[in-house]
């Protein structure tokens, strides 16, 4: 991981310890595990990896999105799976993603539901 991404994961943990997180789940794949391990130390909580957050795998993102829905857990995944991910809850939940969604590295999408729908979504930038 470069200077600039160590830097990024530790603003991230700054910016998400306060969530009341009860998991950390992270595509097996190195440079999502090494984002989330400031915030599991920061929240004393293991990564997780799950190979439903790897690369291409947005169906088995969205399951696995689905099944956690009202859980408190914090998620890390890939610049391909997040765009189809979104697009796919706007489609079948009507989530608002607002005007101009985004999804640079290291931001933060807050997803919050009602019962299995996802009815809100807010924005984190990502650090720089």
């Amino acid at each position: 991981m470069s200077p600039a991404g160590r830097a990024q994961a530790r603003s991230l943990a700054a910016n998400l310890e306060k969530h009341a997180l009860k998991r950390l789940l992270s595509s097996p794949y190195a440079r999502c595990i090494q984002t989330f391990e400031p915030l599991g130390a920061a929240v004393g909580l293991q990564v997780e990896p799950v190979a439903a957050l790897g690369e291409g795998r947005a169906y088995e993102a969205l399951e696995l999105v689905r099944r956690l829905a009202g859980s408190s857990v914090a998620l890390c995944t890939h610049g391909d799976v997040i765009p189809e991910l979104l697009q796919a809850l706007v489609a079948e939940d009507g989530l608002d993603l607002g005007p101009y969604p985004r999804q640079a590295k290291a931001s933060v999408w807050i997803l919050e539901t009602a019962g299995d729908r996802f009815i809100s979504a807010s924005y984190m930038e990502a650090p720089r």
